[in-house]
């Protein structure tokens, strides 16, 4: 075979564009098997939903059905109560990779990568050839419909049977209908529903309706009725900065001056911080323009920084679930015996990324799995109020949660119905793959995550403890109470005193010695007179 030139070689070079890229690398996006690319396909619409909401300050009420048309084939559809998306913007929104409301936004949210909704359009047109049909209420009485698809050679949106629609409703929302393939429905800890149940842990004001497909109505009732406080947008703290990311927002900047640039950019600089930087340069010229700096130079700033003491990044644009809130929605979902919930304080990684870690230990009800031989634990893992089913194995709370010796807190969770629940909120969030099933392992998270778990266990601890030693007494006052009308008899026959008398004073003195027990047989009692 002749040796082929360089110009022969490059005739077959082309340029793909980012939606061309995902449709042959479906699995980056978490369409990898039937079961995880049904629940990616739900968790980016559920999403979608509760940022609108939220940001319209809407209660969110989401129903999703999911009805079988063919063998692993499903027709989804996903209705919510929200601000409806405008007509000039529903192409983009729902059919172009990269593009969005987040994307470009540092501040902590649900989503971070502008794939979303585009993504489902896209997987729906590779396995079934079809577009998704949208309706979108913006005004009272006012809405419209639409097919929606992607020209993936472009990356651009197609938007076609635009018909404008007059209804008497009040409320606006969004409605999404699609057909997929290569998915499957299943009832499993790693399907919709469970995927469902998780959100409305995380998020105990929205409420949930799956319509599966048997034709099964599930509700996840709301357990808060208000709409939690919104994160805000921030800046990136110097330390958090790698020699590109400095380059690239050089490059974006309008500032005329590198001082300038970085006081207008990022979070902690102060003047008086400019002037230590200024004093640790030997080549940079702080009055350069941004767009001119060098490889060189942004090295030069970064070895700056590092030197420089910063305040700790500002935690207060974290907003986490809150520990009321937590409780809240575990009494909701799992209605434990037994609760211990933890919120940590900000703490920082990779030098300045702030996160905040929430846990929580649950015991009893229906916390746990349900096995042939009993119950196991299982651990409930979220990043930014999002469940986390897949990928485990690479997870930063799974690392965290194998960690601890659970058994010298007297919790088996091999045998145990316990659920251990973590969330982590950033506004950034160390994903292990652009699936966002997993959190990167840093060292600093899994501390965090661990320090948290302790002392939610110590609580647990506590109560099983408590719970063991009400156990050993109450079965030495029911021993006891046992021969109180023998021991009467005895005594009356002996002493001429009344058998009744004596008995009451005997189990007088008994309920004395076990206060507690006798305190709870007495409400038992009590309990059972009110059902009689």
């Amino acid at each position: 075979m002749a040796d082929r030139t360089a110009d022969e070689i490059f005739k077959e070079f082309k340029e793909h564009s980012i939606a061309e890229f995902f449709k042959k690398n479906r699995q980056m996006l978490g369409y990898a098997g039937k079961v995880h690319s049904l629940v990616t396909i739900v968790h980016e619409y559920v999403t979608n939903s509760l940022d609108a909401c939220e940001e319209a300050g809407i209660l969110p009420d989401i129903t999703i059905s999911i009805k079988g048309i063919g063998e692993d084939k499903y027709k989804v559809t996903v209705e919510d109560n929200g601000p409806g998306i405008p007509k000039n913007f529903v192409g983009k929104a729902l059919a172009q990779i990269l593009s969005g409301t987040k994307f470009h936004r540092y501040m902590q949210q649900r989503g971070q990568q502008g794939i979303g909704a585009a993504g489902c359009t896209l997987y729906s047109q590779i396995t079934t050839g079809k577009q998704v049909s949208v309706r979108s209420t913006v005004s009272k009485g006012k809405s419209y419909s639409c097919s929606i698809g992607i020209e993936t050679m472009r990356n651009k949106p197609i938007v076609s049977n635009m018909q404008d629609i007059e209804n008497g409703s009040d409320h606006t929302g969004l409605y999404i209908e699609g057909e997929f393939a290569d998915v499957k429905y299943e009832n499993s800890d790693h399907g919709v529903y469970e995927y469902l149940k998780r959100t409305a842990l995380s998020n105990p004001h929205v409420q949930i309706k799956l319509i599966d497909p048997e034709g099964k109505e599930f509700t996840f009732m709301r357990a808060v009725n208000s709409v939690p406080e919104r994160p805000i947008p921030t800046k990136p703290h110097p330390l958090g900065l790698t020699v590109n990311d400095l380059l690239e927002f050089a490059q974006r900047s309008s500032s005329r001056k590198v001082s300038s640039f970085l006081l207008d950019t990022f979070a902690r600089v102060t003047p008086n911080k400019i002037n230590e930087i200024k004093g640790m340069l030997t080549q940079l010229d702080m009055e350069k323009e941004p767009q001119k700096l060098t490889w060189q130079d942004a090295e030069e700033l970064i070895k700056a920084f590092s030197r420089v003491k910063w305040l700790a990044p500002d935690a207060s644009y974290i907003k986490p679930i809150g520990a009321e809130q937590i409780r809240i929605a575990l009494k909701n979902i799992l209605n434990p015996e037994f609760m211990n919930v933890i919120e940590r304080r900000p703490a920082v990684f990779r030098g300045g990324i702030p996160f905040i870690v929430e846990a929580a230990v649950a015991f009893g009800g229906t916390s746990g799995k349900k096995t042939e031989e009993g119950y196991e634990g299982s651990i409930l893992r979220f990043a930014n109020r999002v469940p986390l089913l897949f990928d485990s194995g690479n997870c930063a709370i799974t690392e965290a949660v194998k960690s601890i010796e659970w058994k010298r807190y007297g919790i088996d969770l091999d045998m145990q119905p316990v659920s251990v629940f973590v969330n982590v909120s950033s506004v950034y969030i160390p994903y292990s793959g652009v699936g966002k099933e997993a959190i990167a392992q840093e060292d600093e998270i899994i501390g965090e995550i661990k320090l948290a778990l302790m002392e939610a266990a110590r609580g647990l601890q506590r109560y099983i403890s408590g719970k063991e030693h009400m156990h050993e007494e109450a079965s030495k006052y029911n021993a006891v109470m046992r021969y109180t009308k023998q021991l009467a008899s005895d005594l009356s026959s002996m002493s001429g005193i009344d058998h009744a008398i004596i008995e009451k004073k005997l189990e007088t003195l008994i309920a004395k010695h076990y206060q507690r027990v006798a305190k709870k047989e007495e409400g038992s009692g009590d309990a059972k007179q009110e059902q009689r």
